[in-house]
């Protein structure tokens, strides 16, 4: 067999960056993945379930700027949707291939295996097309130019793609591309460019400015655009949660993550009260905001979006690219009034001085988590008390910092930092996760150990599910989870004394050892367990759970 569409569709995700694939093998997949082993630049990683798959590719896709999961039809494509879904929501590329039956078997409407029995193969499609930007259903006619165009819908829009690749269309022979895929072009008119401009340069001139930014940027790609502006003016600048080690967290000028009426006051009076602030990329979703409790007045900001600017919550310009609006502000920063001089920063990490024999607590455990990481880490946060414990605290420099809170599917984190990981080799992951949400994904750990990944896995034993607790039910039995040995299980998934150190933590004095152990245990997976109290939670949490009760209860 000569050069095939599946090797077409390989070699275009491996010119955009993807040398592994996750998934699981299905029937309607096996051929293809045959290619996928054959393939010189690509790597399969099998995964214990495609719900795992998919949140790994979107790990990968957060880290390489792009991921791509294989599945079987229907049984399988569907056990992916819920990542896929999270993909969409935040805005990761993510290409989702799925192995359909063969044109023939479609075409006469064949009752077989992993179909609903109507001889309808399209019922699937349908719903992809709820939670991606682009599908295709690739035919021997036209596959090459319909990978294409989903792959360029993908890379602009930056939201997943669904292809569904037949048995026999993945044989079809066709020419190696004869271009590369253009990147994304600036759609900025010329007009929109000059009107900002003038517009900015009344609005901000002689004036005080803050910067709040957040996820569009790096999803955009647009971060050394919003570090020029940062560092030409030495603005004063904050981050959302969802943007959190956008911008560099060890400077003077980053004040802090701003949470709305949750944020710590010097952060949320920098923020709120600034004689003009710009907001770069910003969404404000519940769960970051504590409710939507942001008071931003639109009269004293301009507010860059991905595709247009607001100035003055009035006038608007588009189409205007976020990066060409960044480009613009830095190049007339020169006229912005110099930066008030007592405008707090942030805190650094609290220093915890209890006795090494005291029981661990939220309030001790994440500054003590925070204070050992180091610049090269990437951290991934599961949704609960491990993303609102370390979100509050500022990071040292070079950390990138990974977490789901608008989908907030418990159990993600731990697939996505294996992705993560496998995307960034030189970099070590350190996936923070509750016991509750480990229970839900917890079989990836095989997975993480059979690639030998080394990192740090540390496993909040708090009994249950800590954030569900605080927004309703503290007592209630449907927040128990079944008590697990979790020492045991790096073993019981493949792990040997070689390749993972298990550590277990209950004290302030045991933790510090911990992290002292893993620090050096670089050749390894450190799976430490840290054991807290059921109801005790982060600050950040309550603050948050309480705006949820209420948004719950209609008031």
């Amino acid at each position: 067999m000569g050069y095939v569409v599946g090797d077409y569709l390989l070699d275009r995700l491996h010119e955009l960056g993807v040398t592994e694939i996750f998934g699981v093998p299905g029937d309607f997949n096996l051929q293809f993945l045959d290619h996928v082993v054959e393939h010189r630049g690509i790597r399969w990683v099998g995964s214990a379930n495609e719900l795992n798959a998919g949140y790994a590719a979107d790990g990968y896709a957060r880290l390489r700027g792009i991921g791509a999961v294989v599945t079987t039809y229907g049984v399988g494509e569907l056990s992916a949707v819920n990542a896929i879904a999270g993909s969409y929501a935040e805005y990761v590329p993510v290409v989702h291939i799925v192995g359909v039956p063969a044109k023939d078997i479609q075409a006469n409407h064949r009752v077989i295996h992993h179909t609903l029995g109507d001889g309808d193969f399209h019922h699937f499609r349908r719903i992809a097309a709820e939670v991606t930007c682009a599908q295709a259903d690739l035919g021997a006619a036209d596959a090459c130019q319909e990978i294409d165009r989903v792959l360029n819908s993908v890379l602009v829009h930056r939201r997943p793609g669904y292809l569904m690749l037949a048995t026999d269309t993945a044989r079809v022979e066709v020419q190696p591309p004869a271009t590369p895929l253009s990147p994304p072009a600036d759609f900025s008119s010329a007009g929109a460019r000059m009107a900002f401009e003038q517009a900015a340069l009344d609005f901000l001139v002689d004036r005080r400015v803050t910067v709040l930014a957040d996820v569009f940027v790096n999803r955009i790609g647009a971060t050394d655009q919003l570090r020029s502006l940062l560092h030409a003016a030495d603005l004063p600048h904050a981050t959302l949660a969802w943007g959190k080690t956008l911008v560099d967290e060890s400077t003077p000028n980053f004040l802090g993550v701003y949470t709305g009426a949750a944020s710590p006051e010097a952060v949320r009076a920098a923020v709120e009260d600034s004689e003009r602030l710009v907001t770069v990329g910003v969404q404000y979703t519940d769960s970051i905001t504590a409710g939507f409790s942001h008071r931003i007045d639109p009269r004293r900001t301009i507010d860059i979006g991905p595709e247009r600017t607001v100035i003055g919550g009035m006038d608007a310009y588009a189409p205007l690219s976020l990066t060409a609006a960044l480009e613009i502000l830095t190049r007339i920063s020169g006229a912005f009034a110099e930066p008030d001089p007592t405008t707090p920063a942030a805190d650094v990490i609290p220093v915890i001085t209890d006795p090494g024999e005291t029981p661990l607590t939220q309030a001790t455990l994440w500054p003590l988590v925070a204070g050992a990481l180091d610049n090269d880490n990437v951290v991934v946060a599961d949704q609960g008390s491990a993303f609102f414990g370390l979100a509050a605290l500022r990071m040292p420099a070079g950390i990138t910092f990974v977490g789901q809170p608008l989908w907030g599917s418990i159990g993600y984190a731990l697939p996505a930092a294996l992705g993560a990981g496998l995307a960034c080799p030189d970099r070590r992951p350190v996936l923070v996760i509750g016991d509750g949400a480990a229970q839900l994904s917890i079989q990836e750990l095989g997975t993480w150990i059979r690639e030998r990944l080394t990192g740090v896995i540390i496993l909040v034993d708090n009994n249950g599910y800590a954030i569900e607790r605080a927004i309703h039910g503290e007592a209630a039995p449907y927040n128990d989870i079944a008590p697990w040995r979790w020492g045991e299980l790096p073993h019981a998934f493949g792990g040997d004394e070689d390749s993972v150190l298990t550590l277990r933590a209950t004290t302030v004095g045991e933790l510090r050892e911990c992290m002292e152990v893993a620090a050096a245990a670089q050749d390894c997976l450190v799976f430490l367990q840290v054991v807290t109290g059921a109801t005790d939670y982060p600050p950040l949490v309550s603050d948050i759970a309480s705006a949820i009760t209420r948004a719950n209860s209609g008031s």
